[in-house]
């Protein structure tokens, strides 16, 4: 098989390698593509502490396809089901997963991609949120997960408000269905719109997408007394400061939504999948670049540089 292969900081390669047999409770999916997570740029820059070269197909853990063979005691599972799953080394013509961290697509779904993982990750921070009809929602950075994250809550019946220091990406938050958009540019002018926005009271609840300091501090300025605010940006470059006065006075609960259960993932895989059946979510339009796996360092490049018009690149086995 074909497996891409991060050869040093930079380097992306494509191998060819033996593919690999699923043990007892496995099963061997046959990847038709996979999402390219920004969680991977410390690896594809370099960080003293990664070891090189990896191993084929790591780190994709966005990867959906077909099972190609099943392992001792697997149960529920046919050769030939559409799955999403959640792998790692899914950048790879064939993967391996346990037959408890797939799901089973629906027909409806035939002709999706189905990123599990971060897909899931949406619905599970949108649970965290406890977004109602009425309340004001702030998304802080729309990105795919901003994104996302503004069509679940509209159509929860909330009211958003999305912030991008990106002006192409608030359009993509106007067709997810927000009510206003702010471009973040000055901080003392978003808050001004906001606090006219919302006559003084701030949100209910305030979403910060993006895992850095400024917006981080722009978020918590944004949340009202006794309001919600969730990071859910990956805060993985060192360490944070927080306004923990203003915090306290307005009473604000402050909710990390990362999850490490691994059911806790595939519970939200499934609710995706349902999500997505029942129109409270559209993914397709984010997918704004696919490339064939041979091209998978274009598609970590566009990950890290974000040009206009990006929101995720898919590499693709097919």
């Amino acid at each position: 098989m074909q497996a891409a292969v991060l050869g040093g900081p930079g380097q992306a390669a494509v191998q060819s390698i033996a593919p690999p047999e699923p043990g007892p409770g496995q099963v061997l999916v046959r990847m038709e593509g996979s999402g390219v997570c920004a969680s991977s740029l410390p690896l594809w820059e370099g960080r003293e502490w990664f070891t090189y070269p990896q191993p084929p197909g790591a780190p994709g853990h966005e990867g959906w396809g077909r099972v190609a063979a099943l392992g001792e005691g697997v149960q529920g599972l046919e050769v030939g089901d559409r799955i999403a799953a959640l792998s790692y080394r899914a950048h790879a013509e064939y993967d391996v997963a346990d037959a408890g961290s797939v799901v089973k697509l629906p027909d409806a779904l035939a002709d999706t991609a189905v990123l599990g993982e971060p897909l899931g990750c949406a619905t599970n921070i949108f649970q965290r949120s406890e977004i109602r009809a009425g309340q004001t929602v702030a998304i802080v950075g729309i990105g795919f997960l901003g994104a996302l994250l503004t069509q679940l809550a509209k159509h929860a019946g909330a009211r958003v408000i999305a912030l991008s220091r990106r002006p192409f990406s608030l359009e993509f938050a106007k067709q997810a269905g927000a009510d206003h958009t702010i471009l973040m540019d000055d901080h003392w002018k978003i808050l001004e719109k906001v606090k006219a926005l919302t006559d003084g009271k701030w949100c209910q609840r305030v979403i910060e997408c993006t895992g850095l300091q400024w917006p981080l501090d722009l978020a918590g300025e944004l949340t009202a007394e006794r309001g919600r605010l969730v990071i859910a940006g990956y805060h993985q470059d060192g360490l944070r400061q927080v306004n923990l006065q203003l915090w306290n006075w307005r009473g604000i609960d402050v909710i990390n939504a990362h999850e490490r259960d691994p059911q806790a993932y595939v519970d939200g895989m499934k609710r995706a999948v349902q999500w997505i059946g029942e129109g409270r979510m559209d993914p397709t339009p984010l997918y704004t670049h696919k490339l064939p796996l041979d091209r998978l360092g274009e598609a970590l490049e566009l990950t890290r540089t974000r040009p206009d018009g990006f929101m995720k690149a898919l590499v693709t086995t097919a």
